[in-house]
């Protein structure tokens, strides 16, 4: 297998597995008596709001709801695919090192 699309589609697997991730977040900030010092919350916590507050910093909260995490999944969405058709252009076009 090239080593290209190998790492292509790698790349996309995680991006999935992080979207994971980032909606178990989502759904959790929906419950505000959780408490986040537990260890296995802090740690979903610690992955996922350095890219969560990219996009809380460009879309302010609207009528209290916050709309970042929409466009947060939009563009993990988007990078996946484009992972996902480079690895798949590349694999039927036969171009790899």
């Amino acid at each position: 297998m090239d080593i290209v699309v190998f790492v292509l589609q790698v790349l996309a697997q995680t991006l999935s597995i992080y979207t994971l991730v980032l909606l178990v977040r989502v759904l959790l900030s929906w419950f505000p008596n959780l408490d986040w010092s537990n260890p296995i919350l802090s740690s979903v916590s610690a992955i996922t709001d350095p890219y969560l507050n990219a996009f809380r910093g460009l879309i302010p909260p609207v009528g209290g709801l916050d709309l970042s995490s929409l466009v947060a999944f939009v563009a993990l969405q988007l990078a996946q695919s484009l992972l996902g058709f480079g690895a798949t252009s590349l694999a039927g076009s036969g171009i790899g090192y």
